[in-house]
C-alpha cells in the first residue's frame, strides 16, 4: 500500500472510532506500531487534529475532514452491494436514492473506473416481507427531525395499543424491519415491528437527544458492538 494511500485510511478509522490503540491501528493497516507512531506524528505536524500518547490510544477531534478521494475497487464492489440491498430490501423512495447515488458516483470516476459500477459480479434477491401500512419515508423523517409520533400496534398476540414514542433508528433483521424508539408510557426501550404498525400520527413537538435514551445507549444494552456502534452518533 502506498504511504499516501494509508495515511488516508489512518485518518478515515480515526473518523469513525472514538479512541484507537496503536496496536489495534497497525493490525488493521498491516503495519508495524513504530509505522503507526511515525504517521501519528506526520499527520499531526501536517496540521491534522490528532490527539493521544503512545500506549494509551489516539482520537481525531471532531470537525475533521478530507478533501474526497478516488475509490479503489474494492470500496466500488462494496458500494454496488450495498446500493443493491437498499434497493432489493427498502421502499421505492430509498431504493431510487440508492439507484440516484450510484449514478453520481459513476459520474465522477475515471473512465476505467466505470465499468465497475454494472460490472460487479454479486446479486441480491429480494426478501419477501410482509406489508408496511405506515409511510417509511415519513418514519425515516421523523427519526431525521427528532418528531414524536404516537403509534396505533398490533402485537404478536393481536392485543392492541396506543404510544408515544421518541423514534431512534430503524433496525433490520432478515425480512423485518423494527423501529426502535423510547416509549413514553413504558419509560423504557421498546421495538416495534414496522408491519404491526397500523397507524401513525408524526407531531410537529420535537425532542432532544437524553443521555441513556438514545439509539447507541439501546444498541449497548443490546450487546451490540464493532462497526455498528462505531458508526451511530454519539
Amino acid at each position: 500500500m502506498r504511504r499516501a494511500d494509508r495515511l488516508f485510511r489512518l485518518v478515515q478509522i480515526l473518523r469513525r472510532r472514538k479512541l484507537c490503540r496503536a496496536r489495534d491501528l497497525a493490525e488493521e493497516l498491516e503495519v508495524s506500531e513504530r509505522t503507526i507512531y511515525r504517521d501519528i506524528r506526520d499527520l499531526a505536524a501536517s496540521g491534522v487534529p490528532v490527539e493521544g500518547e503512545a500506549g494509551v490510544g489516539y482520537i481525531l477531534r471532531d470537525g475533521y475532514d478530507l478533501p474526497p478521494l478516488m475509490f479503489d475497487a474494492d470500496e466500488i464492489e462494496a458500494l454496488v452491494v450495498a446500493a443493491r440491498m437498499v434497493q432489493s430490501w427498502t421502499d421505492p423512495q430509498m431504493a431510487r436514492a440508492a439507484g440516484d447515488a450510484l449514478t453520481k458516483i459513476e459520474a465522477v470516476l475515471p473512465e476505467k473506473l466505470r465499468g465497475l459500477i454494472g460490472g460487479v459480479p454479486i446479486a441480491v434477491a429480494e426478501i419477501a416481507q410482509e406489508p408496511i401500512a405506515i409511510s417509511m419515508p415519513n418514519l425515516r423523517r421523523a427519526i431525521r427531525d427528532r418528531s414524536f409520533i404516537e403509534i396505533d400496534y398490533t402485537d404478536a398476540k393481536g392485543d392492541e395499543t396506543k404510544r408515544r414514542v421518541r423514534p431512534l433508528g430503524m433496525l433490520f433483521f432478515g425480512s423485518t424491519w423494527l423501529l426502535a424508539c423510547w416509549c413514553e408510557l413504558r419509560v423504557a426501550f421498546r421495538v416495534f415491528r414496522a408491519d404491526r404498525i397500523r397507524n401513525m400520527d408524526i407531531s410537529t413537538e420535537r425532542f432532544r437527544p437524553v443521555a441513556g435514551q438514545t439509539l447507541r445507549d439501546y444498541l449497548i444494552s443490546e450487546g451490540i458492538e464493532g462497526e455498528i456502534l462505531n458508526g451511530i452518533g454519539r
